[in-house]
């Protein structure tokens, strides 16, 4: 597929210091430049929301949502299937933007925009869905149950995924009658937020029911706490996702928290090791680890160990590092400083606590090397803590038993993963792991926008977005009865 660096769809000039709310108008917090990772150099100057703009935002979003509650199933529809004929007409533009702002690989962009267009269909095929139940009642009288929105969505989405993980929020919020005020990650404004605001603008969204707002926690706590917002769904860590609930919840918003994770991959004495080094090494290191559900604890069976750890080692020291947008390496770099040293912390921790460095451990810029540890046990950072860098890390266990143990030895409980030719033995243990998503026979990052996406624990608070679970999520039920006459009461 052909990738232009030219823009046409994505022109930067139009939300230099502005915001989004159907126009692009002036932030009155000003400006902040937006830099790509792997060159260290201005990709755009973006808008920077404060309180202020988050308000004003909120309050317009209110004044418009009625409106479009009452706008039509199939009008409301079109308008998602038109954002995703633009996503698709300018593919290869959005792709390299997606990557060269998170610092990924092409190919992650890739999968973010195909994602989008999916998601875009999938929020026009809600209304073509019942919007309700008919309920049992007593002769004489209708007894129903009408999915009704909320109001107005506050979407707070990071900076790993953020085409995808905001607009799996965005998107069937707005199908289900609501209005959104999106604040994307600072770092990733354009692949979270602009170009979401950009697709919808192409479609016809009317103005006001989609409000881009680019900012840091001022912006943060100012969307949570707003009377005009009735939910927040948030995406982000889970030190982040605390403020939030505690935030929200003094206020009795609806909050939806997808977290971080601490996730294993069991690998059984009778895996195929080839099989088995392919899945741990795409699971721990694919986007630079910075994923959610990324394998962070590789569980494999002693006997197996070593040659597991060889086939790791190799792989670890084939992969290049570098600007992986433009196609000079198979990893990019990491998104910022701050989370470079974080990953260099734990590791030289863990290894000061006994664990063994195989390959990697060193830092090239931004980018982290592919790095294996092995030896690693409870106690040790790199077991205990989401990593959020390429780091496989490597627990031998002797029994199934013990492998469940460690698995669940944390306070995490998103994704988790089993390899094994006995399927029977491998769904035993599965069924025993504390997670919102097992995966039997491939790798923890294994997701696709249509399922139920939720963890537990640390990672979220037990509720799930996508698929079959967006009506539950972005509406709230409404009892309605009708009677011929009102009956007389002995009062």
């Amino acid at each position: 597929m052909s990738v232009t660096s030219t823009p046409v769809f994505l022109d930067d000039r139009l939300w230099a210091e502005r915001v989004f709310n159907g126009d692009w108008v002036p932030a009155l917090g000003g400006g902040q430049t937006v830099i790509e990772p792997a060159t260290g150099a201005p990709l755009s100057l973006a808008g920077n929301a404060n309180a202020a703009d988050i308000n004003r935002a909120c309050r317009e979003a209110a004044g418009a949502q009625r409106q479009w509650a009452a706008t039509g199933p199939r009008e409301r529809a079109a308008v998602f299937r038109t954002a995703a004929a633009q996503a698709e007409a300018h593919f290869a533009e959005l792709a390299l933007y997606v990557a060269r702002e998170t610092g990924a690989a092409l190919f992650k962009g890739e999968h973010e925009v195909r994602e989008a267009i999916v998601l875009l269909h999938q929020a026009a095929g809600l209304l073509a869905q019942p919007h309700g139940l008919v309920l049992p009642s007593a002769a004489g009288r209708l007894s129903y149950a009408r999915r009704q929105p909320h109001g107005v969505v506050g979407v707070i989405s990071p900076f790993n995924f953020p085409l995808v993980l905001s607009l799996r929020s965005v998107a069937p919020a707005l199908a289900a009658g609501n209005a959104v005020v999106l604040k994307p990650d600072p770092q990733t404004p354009v692949s979270g937020g602009y170009l979401i605001a950009r697709l919808f603008e192409h479609a016809g969204l009317p103005k006001g029911l989609l409000h881009v707002l680019p900012g840091g926690a001022e912006a943060g706590e100012a969307l949570c706490s707003d009377p005009s917002v009735k939910m927040i769904a948030f995406t982000g860590s889970t030190g982040a996702g605390r403020k939030v609930a505690e935030v929200a919840g003094k206020h009795l918003k609806k909050v939806a928290l997808e977290l971080g994770g601490k996730n294993s991959l069991i690998v059984l004495e009778d895996a195929d090791l080839d099989l088995a080094a392919s899945n741990a090494a795409w699971g721990a290191w694919l986007h630079q680890g910075q994923i959610c559900m990324a394998t962070g604890r590789i569980l494999v069976h002693e006997s197996i160990a070593d040659a597991l750890i060889a086939r790791l080692v190799a792989k670890a020291r084939a992969l290049t590092v570098g600007n992986a947008a433009r196609g000079e390496a198979a990893l990019g770099p990491l998104i910022n400083a701050r989370q470079l040293r974080r990953v260099q912390d734990i590791v030289e921790s863990s290894i000061e606590a006994g664990a063994r460095l195989e390959a990697g451990g060193e830092s090239h810029g931004l980018c982290y090397l592919p790095t294996v540890l092995s030896g690693v046990m409870p106690g040790m950072r790199a077991f205990d803590e989401e990593i959020f860098g390429p780091v496989a890390t490597v627990v031998t266990f002797a029994t199934d038993e013990e492998a469940i143990r460690l698995a669940n030895h944390t306070e995490y409980g998103l994704s988790a993963a089993v390899i094994s030719p006995s399927i029977g033995r491998a769904m035993a243990i599965g069924e025993q792991l504390q997670c919102g998503l097992l995966h039997i026979n491939d790798q923890t990052v294994a997701d696709e926008c249509i399922n139920p996406f939720g963890g537990r624990g640390n990672s979220g608070n037990g509720g799930s977005v996508g698929g079959p679970a967006d009506w539950d999520e972005y509406t709230q039920w409404q009892w309605v009865t009708v009677k011929d006459a009102p009956p007389a009461y002995p009062f």
